[in-house]
């Protein structure tokens, strides 16, 4: 070995170029990106067409709105609503003045609100669930019924809607044929769609929309559910009601936390169902909260209060959202230990 072949000289170069630990540079840089892109992300970037979508579809019109609730946005700059005033919280404010005129609205909007989604989606989910495991056993005719279960979750919603405002007219609906004219069950014909009645005819028809959902969910979820429990439950001596309580339930909790979840957020937010039923002008038994912000925004032109209202529904729904995933979350772990 000569002077100049050093150990270290003769030491072959670190892979990709350079010495051990730099970055290879140039042509084989792009090669060891493209490298790592096909490796690991290739998701990531097959996943960048639908982020960006999500982005101009959700999340500018949702920063768009965030800003528009800052302004004094009347119908008057609606063609240019940066122009409108600034007028920081005071739509906010206004909106939670409970004692003043718009606040005490929303406030009983909300409560309507929160009375029909009780009522509503605890009525869903008690109606798919006892429809899903009565449906459990085979007999005849079982997939005929599971399809007429599923028709009304299959059918468009204004399609049904209308259907329902047809029937529950007064003086020609098919409601009040049947119980007036048919069972007599009422002295005279009733009015399902003005008054007191019209939160009933709301509750029936949302019940009727989306307890189909649920069916499908549970229906779903019982498949895993191994029938050696139920056979071996039937050996104890265990009755229907002690399976169901024993082992259905417990077994469909995980579904039960998305479920209810998924169907509380649907009917809270729901528009279609009340305004194809009742119209712009929702009797105040009716009056949900999304049509008492669209009353606000496009029949008084109030864009600026309606936005503020739409913020602090969505805060709200984030807030119960992430209540609610943190408690399912917690008792999932005092289950497991």
């Amino acid at each position: 070995m000569t002077a100049t072949e050093t150990p270290s000289s003769a030491a072959p170069s670190a892979p990709g170029g350079g010495e051990r630990g730099r970055p290879p540079t140039g042509r084989r840089f792009r090669r060891f990106l493209s490298a790592r892109i096909r490796r690991g992300g290739l998701p990531y970037l097959l996943l960048l067409p639908a982020l960006v979508l999500e982005l101009l579809i959700h999340v500018v019109p949702i920063a768009t709105g965030v800003v528009m609730s800052f302004r004094e946005l009347t119908d008057e700059y609606l063609r240019h609503w940066g122009d409108a005033p600034w007028r920081g919280l005071d739509n906010f404010r206004v909106a939670v003045d409970f004692d003043g005129p718009v606040g005490a609205a929303l406030l009983k909007s909300f409560g309507v609100t929160c009375a029909f989604t009780i009522l509503a989606v605890g009525l869903a989910w008690v109606l798919g669930a006892g429809a899903s495991i009565l449906m459990q056993d085979a007999f005849r005719g079982r997939g005929v019924l599971r399809a007429l279960f599923l028709t009304p979750y299959a059918l468009p919603v204004y399609a049904a809607v209308i259907t329902w405002s047809f029937m529950l007219q007064r003086d020609n609906g098919l409601v009040n044929h049947v119980l007036h004219e048919q069972l007599g069950i009422t002295d005279e014909p009733s009015f399902w769609l003005i008054g007191g009645n019209s939160f009933t005819s709301l509750v029936v028809v949302s019940v009727w929309r989306t307890w189909p959902f649920a069916f499908l969910i549970i229906t779903a979820a019982l498949q895993n559910i191994p029938r050696d429990l139920y056979e071996a439950a039937a050996i104890d001596g265990a009755g229907i009601w002690q399976q169901i309580r024993k082992i259905t339930l417990p077994s469909l909790r995980s579904v039960n936390q998305v479920l209810l979840l998924v169907l509380f957020l649907w009917t809270f937010n729901d528009f279609n169902v009340p305004f194809m039923l009742f119209g712009k002008a929702a009797p105040e038994a009716a009056n949900l909260i999304s049509l008492h912000i669209y009353k606000s925004s496009f029949i008084t032109w109030n864009f600026g209060t309606g936005t503020a209202m739409s913020v602090l529904l969505v805060l709200f729904l984030l807030m119960v959202t992430a209540a609610y995933l943190l408690a399912t979350s917690r008792n999932k772990r005092g289950a497991d230990v």
